[in-house]
Formats: structure tokens, C-alpha cells, sequence
């Protein structure tokens, strides 16, 4: 885990990989930069993010990065602002959750004094419940969180994503491994689910040749990739797409304390 600026130490991005780092999480949060002064993130704050993600990737880490919807500061267009941003930065694991407020933290005693708690925060920030009284209207901010992940999970906007990601990644370079059983296993199995059974599978196949031709030494990271993303969606299925009713009963519930 790393701050953005990050991006500003060539030397120490190159001894993580030298060390064996290939991935590193940054918390992002947010691109708007009234949210970002908000919860205290002034890291964030004056500086191209998009730029700071790549030149990190570009030294051959690839960038995981934490997203928060739910701040008093976010405007309706803050849905399309993250989505924009995670897709141009080519973040391929993007984390997206809504805001809670922990115990003992300024934004609990903060709203805490605002008379706008509800709870204690669940530790889940991505099981669609706050724990206090957004400025947003709480359906149109689910909804709205919903829509991220529905839209940055798509076969069509991960792929590309990871395309992205490619145009800037520079891996070490590394002596060739051997291609083991598993290896080739992984692949058919991948190709059989993602690239026949699938519905997005056509952009699963113009992510496989794209990496074939244009970046061969990152093809297994892209059937890696591919087969997160798989992983991802199915999560969001069967754990966070819940009907908005159900979540919304539980939230009238918690209000008027039945």
C-alpha cells in the first residue's frame, strides 16, 4: 500500500521492483478535489492523478487503487467522474465502496455532532448501507454506486481497461519460465469460459489478440487479468447487485429505529 505520490520517487519505485513489488494499492478516493479536501486526502490534491497512476505503472507496477462515493462534497456527476477515471487510468482492479464513518474517527464525531448517524459502521463499505445520513439522496447514491460497478466491471470496460493498463506497464524483465500443465490449463479454461460461454466474450477475444501481437511478454498476465475480472463479476452478482428495495428497507428501517 502507497500514497500517489509515490509516482514522485523513481528511485524507490525502482528498488519495489528490483525487491519483487509488482502491484501496488493506492487509495485514490476520489476525483473530485473538494471530496479529496474533505476527508483530508491533500496528497491527491493539485496534481494530475491520471499522470501520477501511469508513471507508476510505467516503472513496471501495476496500480490497484481504493474509490469512495458518499462525501458530503460529491456532486450528482461524481458516478461519471469515477468511472471516467478509472477508465483512463487503466486501473484494472479498482476497489469501489461507499463512504462509512469508523468509530473514533473526525468524520464519525463530525456527524455524530451533526445528528446524522445511524449506526456503527458494518467494516463493509461495499454492502450498499451507510451508516449515517448522506447530503445525497440515499437512492440516488446506491444507484448510483451500482452503476460504477456494473459499468467498470462490464466485459467491455474491463477489457479495455486492461488495455490500457498494457499500452503503459513496463515489467522487469525476467528470464523465461518454463510453461507448465497448470499454465496451459488455466488458459483452455479460460478460453472455454470467458471466450465461448460468456456474453462478453468478443471482448475477451480482442483483448487476446491484441496482447498476442502487440505486447506477447504480457499475454500471461493478461489471461491472469482476464480471469480476475471473471471473478469480479460474479462477486458483484451474487453479493453487491441486490435489488435497491431490499437495501433501502434496511436503511428506512435503521432511521426509524424498528
Amino acid at each position: 500500500e502507497a500514497s500517489i505520490n509515490l509516482a514522485d520517487d523513481e528511485e524507490l519505485m525502482k528498488l519495489m521492483v528490483d525487491a519483487g513489488f509488482s502491484t501496488v494499492f493506492v487509495g485514490i478516493e476520489t476525483p473530485n478535489e473538494e471530496s479529496l479536501a474533505e476527508c483530508n486526502k491533500f496528497t491527491n490534491i493539485n496534481r494530475d492523478l491520471v499522470a501520477s497512476v501511469k508513471k507508476v505503472q510505467n516503472h513496471g507496477l501495476e496500480v490497484q487503487g481504493g474509490f469512495i462515493v458518499g462525501f458530503d462534497s460529491d456532486p450528482l456527476s461524481i458516478f461519471k467522474s469515477q468511472i471516467s477515471f478509472i477508465q483512463k487510468s487503466g486501473i484494472v482492479t479498482a476497489m469501489v465502496g461507499l463512504l462509512n464513518a469508523p468509530p473514533g474517527t473526525r468524520l464519525y464525531q463530525r456527524l455524530k455532532k451533526e445528528n446524522r448517524l445511524l449506526k456503527d459502521s458494518s467494516g463493509d463499505n461495499t454492502d450498499c448501507s451507510l451508516n449515517f445520513i448522506p447530503k445525497m439522496n440515499y437512492e440516488t447514491l446506491v444507484n448510483g454506486y451500482k452503476h460504477i460497478l456494473d459499468t467498470i466491471y462490464s466485459p467491455k470496460h474491463y477489457y479495455e481497461r486492461v488495455k490500457t493498463f498494457f499500452k503503459e506497464y513496463k515489467p522487469q524483465r525476467k528470464r523465461k519460465a518454463r510453461i507448465q500443465f497448470q499454465d496451459v490449463r488455466a488458459l483452455v479454461k479460460s478460453m472455454w469460459f470467458l471466450g465461448v460461454r460468456e456474453k462478453g466474450r468478443r471482448y475477451y477475444w480482442k483483448l487476446f489478440l491484441s496482447t498476442l501481437l502487440k505486447h506477447p511478454r504480457k499475454f500471461p498476465l493478461s489471461v491472469s487479468l482476464a480471469v480476475y475480472g471473471y471473478h469480479f463479476r460474479k462477486v458483484l452478482e451474487k453479493y453487491i447487485m441486490t435489488p435497491i428495495e431490499d437495501a433501502l428497507g434496511v436503511q428506512a428501517t435503521e432511521k426509524s429505529g424498528g
